[in-house]
């Protein structure tokens, strides 16, 4: 079902979906493709395209992409947490959002489609600095983003995770899908699910005033 949403309504109500994605109800091949051909159209460097995108609805290795993720998802959340101010936003959905992640955690193998974005090379392969880490993201990130947007559109939803890429696990998620390595890089595992509901709401965010620095810091 296609939402009626400005491109405003788009940007403000894109969430990090874990809790309400709808596990049982398919996805279809079709839909995914669709929102796949208007990621394509986000800018990449040097229009190089470079990405590879890889969809997993093999119960078997949804699970062992599970099993991956959770073992470092389990020592991420005994891991002390960011501290904030009392007041801060931040800290007032911290407990929702650990919660959140643990029900995904839990649950990733019976999310009906998972993804893995890929990009052709390695961030660490050029000049050192975090120039050339920014700059081989950017070609990869906002397709990513426009294809997140693109689900919100058709009543689905997603998060981006990347706790299966640490530990090893990056290189034992190309093995069981048969990524070359050597050759791509992951920026992150998706669950592609229809939500249950639709009515995402504005983010509780910190007032832009509070971030904005003009002609200097």
């Amino acid at each position: 079902m296609r939402l009626d949403l400005s491109a405003d309504d788009v940007l403000t109500t894109t969430r990090a979906v874990r809790k309400r994605l709808d596990l049982d109800r398919p996805v279809e091949r079709e839909v995914v493709m669709e929102c796949l051909d208007i990621a394509l159209q986000a800018p990449t460097g040097s229009n190089r395209q470079g990405w590879q995108w890889v969809f997993v609805t093999d119960d078997a290795k949804k699970r062992e992409l599970r099993d991956i993720y959770k073992e470092n998802f389990d020592a991420y959340r005994d891991a002390p947490k960011p501290s904030f101010d009392d007041g801060d936003p931040r800290a007032e959905r911290m407990d929702k959002v650990v919660d959140s992640a643990t029900h995904l955690a839990e649950n990733f193998h019976r999310v009906p489609v998972l993804m893995i974005p890929c990009l052709e090379g390695k961030p660490e392969g050029g000049p050192t600095g975090t120039g050339i880490s920014a700059s081989f993201w950017g070609s990869l990130l906002p397709a990513v983003w426009s294809f997140m947007l693109a689900l919100r559109e058709r009543s689905m939803g997603s998060a981006w995770t990347t706790l299966h890429l640490v530990n090893g696990g990056e290189e034992r998620a190309a093995e069981l899908l048969g990524i070359p390595f050597d050759r791509y890089s992951q920026a992150g595992l998706f669950p592609i699910a229809y939500t249950e509901g639709t009515d995402f709401q504005l983010a509780s965010r910190l007032p832009a005033a509070d971030l904005a620095h003009w002609d200097e810091w």
